[in-house]
């Protein structure tokens, strides 16, 4: 049986855990080093995917008081005069790490294409394959002294837009590593969520020295290959099986067992598989992988389905999502703070499209990319604000438009990196990690 846990309990545990940690005096002495240091950090980021399209309506964009609203009331948070939707109190006891950004706009109310539009910050079109934005912007801040791939992504609800979680030109060296949770334990009151790596471990009928010579055999073979065809695709091709190989050989992969963490903390993120995958993204910055996306797309935070797209029955649909989100995401943001990490770690909450304003036949809000809601946290990340406005039925971005090239250039930007910087594509054409002519949002960085 899972514990209520209040977000004090957390805050009381993580200060009780860095106190403890103060108080062994190797920490005063690793934080002088560090001061010391030349060599700046690279920032890390967890996308936090919410497939199917969440409504802005019932979280960050309530319109109380309008028929378009609905029965949704909209709570006090942590920051005076900002307020967001009731389905989220937790959450808003952590707005003074959040930038919403109420004004996204865009053209994609297709499932597919706005999928893959959010994804890479580019419309599908023409032979072009575009890399997912945990591809490219991994390949930007990985960490070559991290055992476990730079990207990871967790239960990806893949059925609207394959194409849309896939490395593209960039090759399959900037793949994701996969992982899918599973429920363990005859009991369901008893079950437990885990996640493993499917094929990592030797098997038992193949020793040690045979594996060995096994790897040096294919070395060989793959030195030949390449010696006579030389090129991008055969070195991405080794560099996978190389990756995997040191992947194999590394404790690193330890990250991705959950049985060290305090059952508190383990409780408070939420016993389904959404709240230990962001506690797993944690575990996964802090052994040195560059991004992390955890997707949630049903009521039981696993990866099946998409019920955020609340075309019936919505307000109790976006409330059930909600009560797996809310104690997952702000209790993310609190583990994140206490232990140091937020500064460096940018957050990112969004799906591929927003709601429709007008409540339907069927009390749901069908699908609306003309005006809807992000959310950016940590990193270079002003927060306690709100970003753009929408009128007061919803239906229109009255205030900073925000459009999907102009957010993947702020959060290049919030993670250090130049939105210009280009790789070359499958057709030899210059593909910049931010399309030409956007720019970063000043106002939303520290």
């Amino acid at each position: 049986m899972q514990r209520t846990i209040s977000r004090r309990d957390v805050c009381k545990y993580s200060a009780l855990s860095l106190l403890g940690a103060s108080a062994s005096g190797w920490l005063p002495t690793i934080a002088a080093r560090a001061g010391q240091s030349d060599t700046k950090k690279n920032r890390n980021c967890i996308l936090l995917w919410m497939s199917g399209g969440p409504s802005q309506m019932e979280t960050f964009d309530p319109k109380v008081g309008h028929e378009n609203g609905g029965p949704t009331r909209s709570i006090e948070t942590n920051v005076p005069g900002v307020r967001i939707g009731e389905n989220l109190p937790m959450t808003a006891q952590v707005m003074d790490h959040l930038a919403v950004v109420r004004s996204m706009s865009t053209k994609e109310g297709d499932h597919s294409r706005a999928t893959y539009f959010m994804h890479t910050g580019y419309l599908p079109q023409g032979p072009i394959r575009y890399p997912t934005v945990g591809s490219f912007l991994s390949k930007e801040l990985s960490n070559e002294e991290c055992d476990l791939p730079a990207f990871v992504s967790v239960n990806p609800f893949q059925a609207f837009s394959p194409a849309a979680y896939g490395p593209g030109f960039l090759g399959p060296a900037w793949s994701p590593l996969v992982v899918a949770s599973q429920m363990t334990g005859e009991d369901a009151e008893a079950q437990q969520v885990s996640f493993e790596v499917s094929n990592l471990k030797r098997s038992g009928q193949v020793t040690q020295a045979q594996a060995n010579a096994r790897l040096q055999l294919l070395t060989s073979l793959e030195h030949d290959f390449l010696k006579n065809r030389p090129g991008g695709p055969g070195r991405s091709h080794v560099q996978s099986y190389q990756q995997a190989i040191r992947m194999m050989e590394s404790g690193a992969v330890d990250a991705f067992s959950l049985d060290s963490e305090d059952d508190t903390l383990r409780d408070a993120y939420g016993r389904n598989p959404f709240g230990q995958g962001c506690l797993l993204a944690r575990r996964l910055i802090e052994t040195g992988v560059s991004f992390v996306e955890v997707n949630l797309s049903s009521a039981d935070g696993a990866g099946g389905g998409a019920r955020w797209d609340t075309h019936q029955d919505n307000f109790e649909a976006v409330s059930s999502l909600c009560g797996v989100l809310d104690p997952a995401y702000a209790t993310l943001i609190t583990d994140l703070e206490h232990r140091g990490m937020l500064d460096d770690t940018l957050v990112v909450w969004m799906g591929e499209f927003g709601r429709t304003p007008k409540i339907n036949e069927n009390t749901g809000r069908d699908h609306w990319p003309k005006s809807w809601s992000a959310v950016l946290a940590g990193a270079g990340v002003k927060g306690g604000q709100t970003y753009g406005s929408t009128s007061e039925d919803g239906t229109e971005v009255t205030n900073d438009p925000m459009t999907a090239q102009n957010l993947m250039a702020t959060i290049c930007k919030a993670l250090n990196l130049d939105h210009d910087v280009t790789n070359y594509s499958n057709v030899g054409r210059p593909i910049p990690l931010s399309d030409h002519g956007s720019e970063p949002i000043q106002s939303l960085l520290s």
